[in-house]
């Protein structure tokens, strides 16, 4: 019964979902300082500091959601709506993760713990009223992202490229607008019951939207490339953002998995090596001087 119990408080957590904390690389890998066993050290930490911070927004989240998500095909399984875990149980596992979070940051660095705290009020936030404002929904989802680049970067000591930046945000804005589109294809008529939201949105919008959000991310990318102080040899990693780009479109059309970005990125294979491509690429790139 202990066991049972710990792999659903464990699947509360939303393990699948802290793949989005891999952002928190992206000061350390870009700013060359990769190599330093400190640095790497450190940001391993944010990582798992992070991870646990979101993972008390998915605990509220359903706290917050639960008898929506039992009118969810997929979401009724979730430990809180299928009964699994109790209220109270999710509560005490809340407060344990916050209080771990806080304490430990505020005792590593204050801008760090500032971080934390802006990115939880946010979600607070819009658990309770922003999730319901047109736009302001996917805004926050993208903000969220930004504060993963941010934490890595107070630790590394290092300012980010504006452009990466604004890389950061197109891609997670293109990936909240197709989790919107997925639900609305997913739950048809019932989307409005499960998320008020989605009764303000519709396929056409989001995919006017779209059509703004793609290409804007492989410009923003593609001047990242130009002005990188890397290297110009940069500009060769621009195919695979445009492969990528395509084939997450391509997924989003042919089995309608942008909903779950997570699932993109850990059951499509031809992604999976287009992301390790990339990777190697890059860091190929930065750290032999080629």
């Amino acid at each position: 019964m202990i066991n049972l119990e710990f792999g659903q408080i464990f699947k509360l957590m939303r393990p699948k979902q802290w793949i989005k904390n891999f952002f928190v690389f992206a000061a350390m890998i870009f700013s060359g300082k990769f190599t330093s066993t400190y640095i790497l050290i450190m940001n391993i930490f944010v990582f798992i500091m992070f991870c646990l911070i979101s993972s008390s927004v998915y605990v509220l989240n359903d706290l917050v959601d639960v008898s929506k998500d039992r009118q969810h095909p997929q979401k009724k399984n979730r430990p809180i709506a299928s009964g699994k875990v109790t209220k109270f149980q999710a509560i005490l596992v809340e407060i344990i993760l916050l209080a771990v979070v806080f304490i430990i940051s505020y005792n590593i660095n204050l801008r760090l713990l500032a971080v934390f705290l802006i990115y939880f009020i946010m979600n607070v936030l819009y658990s309770f009223k922003l999730k319901n404002i047109i736009i302001v929904d996917v805004m926050i989802i993208t903000f969220g992202f930004v504060l993963r680049v941010e934490s890595g970067s107070i630790l590394t000591n290092v300012q980010l490229s504006p452009w990466m930046i604004l890389c950061t945000i197109l891609i997670s804005l293109f990936m909240a607008l197709n989790k919107r589109k997925s639900e609305i294809i997913t739950l048809k008529d019932k989307s409005g019951a499960h998320r008020k939201i989605l009764d303000e949105y519709s396929v056409e919008l989001i995919d006017n939207m779209l059509t703004i959000v793609t290409p804007s991310i492989l410009i923003a990318y593609c001047l990242y490339t130009f002005s990188s102080i890397q290297s110009r040899t940069m500009m060769i990693t621009i195919p695979f953002v445009l492969y990528g780009i395509f084939r997450y479109q391509y997924l989003m059309m042919k089995n309608n998995i942008g909903g779950k970005p997570e699932d993109v990125f850990q059951k499509d294979i031809p992604f999976l090596i287009n992301i390790i491509l990339w990777a190697v690429v890059v860091i190929s790139i930065i750290y032999f001087k080629l």
